[in-house]
């Protein structure tokens, strides 16, 4: 089963291996570079390549794990290994790892030699649902998410779940934030069934990430570059990532996953959307209370305020000196480019530490 996002066909378990195959006979790259960080090196990389059918030469490539290492000096790193192993613009980058990897490999092949074929084989849920689909690939400048990237469609996105069994708990939990994010903006009743966890099974979980996907996918084919409706995948972001970047350079924090910080950002901005697009109270309650079971309290103090607002100034979806922000009216019915006072801001992370 493959389901477009944009230009980009995905494919589901073993049908991936056998599209694969097909894709590197009739494509026939020079060679292969399959990017790993240190974790999917030992805990992923035999399974893809006992899987992989082909005759074509395959060069590993491995980065250090982690958000730190998603900048510029480690793309730098790869393209040298990349001229220094031979790679020429037929050669074909495969992605194998999470989010950092996804969209710093991404970013890679879309700037080597002015562009060379690439593929997403997400392994972490977060990647799985959210990272490696719909072709936004980058680095972080500092602590600033995401700051230098394109948008740039991999040939495909091969989705295996196989590879979650490798995660640890708190990774897990991290891309669930993007499954719950996927249900606020589209709709109440697979907001429901996603945080029904109790009755989730294996195959409950493949069920949710291929309508995870099919949601973010109709929006990409919808809006590929972000000028409208592309913007809703950024709910709870503008908070989150701002505080994701704030603790990440600050030695008094514990770093943050990315789905602690968008988490934390989804109360926030749903509190937002109950002050100034009347969202409803009883849902407003019912999410906070449904966030703060599944995801740990993160030590956001008073003091971090001032450093966090200033932060905002640097997220993507700003123009014109505005802060604009993604809002709900309702759980599926978003408010776009809503520019929300500094006061209201205070008020939704008072609200986050008090609830």
């Amino acid at each position: 089963m493959a389901v477009l996002a944009s230009q980009a066909p995905i494919f589901y378990a073993e049908n991936g291996c056998a599209e694969l195959s097909n894709y590197l006979r009739a494509s026939k790259p020079s060679m292969i570079f399959v990017l790993v960080d240190s974790n999917t090196h030992n805990n992923c990389l035999n399974i893809f390549l006992q899987q992989l059918e082909t005759t074509i030469t395959i060069e590993v490539i491995e980065m250090e794990a982690g958000e730190e290492h998603k900048n510029i000096e480690t793309c730098s790193g790869i393209w040298e290994t990349l001229s220094e192993l031979g790679a020429d613009r037929k050669s074909l980058l495969i992605n194998l790892g999470g989010g950092v990897v996804t969209d710093l490999g991404g970013f890679v092949a879309s700037t080597f030699k002015r562009g060379i074929s690439y593929i997403n084989v997400p392994t972490s849920l977060l990647a799985m649902v959210d990272a490696s689909v719909g072709g936004k690939c980058g680095v972080d400048l500092g602590n600033l998410k995401n700051q230098i990237g394109v948008i740039n469609q991999p040939e495909m996105v091969l989705i295996d779940s196989n590879y979650l069994s490798t995660l640890p708990a708190n990774e897990m939990r991290s891309g669930l934030a993007e499954i719950l994010k996927h249900g606020l903006i589209a709709n109440e009743a697979y907001w429901e069934k996603a945080t029904n966890l109790e009755a989730l099974t294996l195959e409950d979980l493949d069920s949710l990430i291929i309508e995870s996907i099919e949601i973010k996918s109709r929006i990409v084919q919808e809006d590929p570059t972000e000028k409208s409706v592309r913007k809703t995948l950024n709910y709870g972001h503008t908070l989150g990532h701002a505080i994701e970047s704030y603790f990440l350079t600050n030695p008094n924090k514990i770093t943050l996953l990315h789905g602690e910080a968008v988490a934390a950002g989804m109360i926030m901005a749903t509190h937002l959307s109950y002050k100034i697009c009347g969202f409803p109270e009883k849902k407003l309650e019912n999410i906070t209370n449904k966030i703060n079971e599944l995801f740990p309290k993160i030590n956001l103090l008073e003091e971090d305020y001032e450093v966090v607002l200033d932060l905002l100034k640097f997220d993507k979806k700003n123009s014109h000196g505005n802060i604009n922000f993604v809002l709900l009216k309702d759980i599926g019915k978003a408010e776009l480019d809503v520019i929300v006072p500094n006061d209201q801001l205070i008020e939704a992370m008072n609200y986050y530490l008090k609830n």
